[in-house]
């Protein structure tokens, strides 16, 4: 099934879950079951419909103009959670942390997505595939405020999918904090912030779905948490954030049907991942 472009094109890796692989569980019926002889099952046609994709994007204008020019809605986020009145409290604290990323100056090369600040030096997280798809042009950075640095590449880690940046200490992020490690809850409820379709300080919520869930990113296997909070391509690198307002992980892939955009089933980044790898680049790099 053709997987339809849109919603600010995917810019990153397409990833796939193991339980979705082909090689692991094939999606055709064999003879004699419910999808007959050389028919897809049931299971077999739902799953072949269904990718996990990274969540960076084209600029926002260019996800803009599709926006406008498809009045075909996709299917509506699954997330219904009701809002705590901490989670108010936690988006407040949490915006001013976080940034829009920009990498490549040509349309045709470019990428965006999100990032957070992490420390006082100014060191931002990020998804390395935004930078890998955005090619050798340059990184930039807008704040919450509206105000725009040039960013250094401080260190990128194909395998875990992070990366860190770095922008002058005259920006002022507030950094984030970090939540303990094993200390998130299947169904605490989280917000996730950052810039989806170009629309910067984006905030929306719902529940932890899921812990430990194995997501398949380019060709290996990772452990994510899972969320229902509404999350879609350029949310990439943004943080998943507790009622405490603390980050329990990197958004970065979810999963669609046809390529429509959010389902309410998005993949975060632990953690504790994040902070070992950010702790290695930031002491690899100076």
């Amino acid at each position: 099934m053709a997987v339809q472009t849109g919603l600010g094109e995917p810019r990153g890796p397409w990833f796939v879950s193991p339980e979705l692989d082909p090689d692991r569980r094939g999606h055709w019926a064999a003879p004699g079951s419910e999808g007959g002889p050389g028919r897809p099952s049931w299971r077999g046609r739902l799953l072949s419909a269904l990718a996990v994709v990274a969540l960076a994007t084209l600029s926002g204008a260019a996800a803009g103009s599709w926006v406008a020019g498809h009045d075909a809605a996709g299917p509506a986020a699954a997330s219904a959670a009701p809002v705590p009145a901490e989670l108010v409290t936690a988006a407040e604290k949490t915006v001013p942390g976080v940034v829009s990323v920009m990498v490549g100056g040509s349309s045709a090369s470019s990428a965006s997505g999100s990032g957070f600040a992490i420390d006082r030096e100014q060191h931002i997280v990020t998804n390395d595939h935004i930078l890998a798809k955005g090619g050798s042009g340059p990184v930039t950075v807008e704040t919450s405020d509206g105000r725009r640095f040039n960013a250094e590449v401080v260190g990128r880690e194909s395998s875990s999918d992070l990366a860190v940046l770095k922008v002058p200490a005259s920006a002022g992020l507030t950094p984030l904090p970090l939540a303990k490690p094993n200390s998130t809850r299947v169904g605490e409820p989280v917000i996730a912030v950052g810039s989806p379709l170009g629309l910067a300080g984006t905030v929306t919520a719902g529940i932890v779905s899921a812990l430990n869930r194995q997501v398949k990113i380019g060709n290996g296997r990772h452990t994510a948490v899972q969320t229902d909070a509404s999350i879609n391509p350029g949310n990439s690198g943004g943080p998943l954030v507790n009622a405490r307002g603390e980050v329990v992980g990197v958004n970065t892939a979810i999963a669609t049907i046809d390529g429509n955009g959010s389902i309410g089933i998005g993949f975060a980044i632990p953690i504790d991942q994040v902070q070992q790898t950010a702790d290695t680049i930031i002491g690899r790099g100076g």
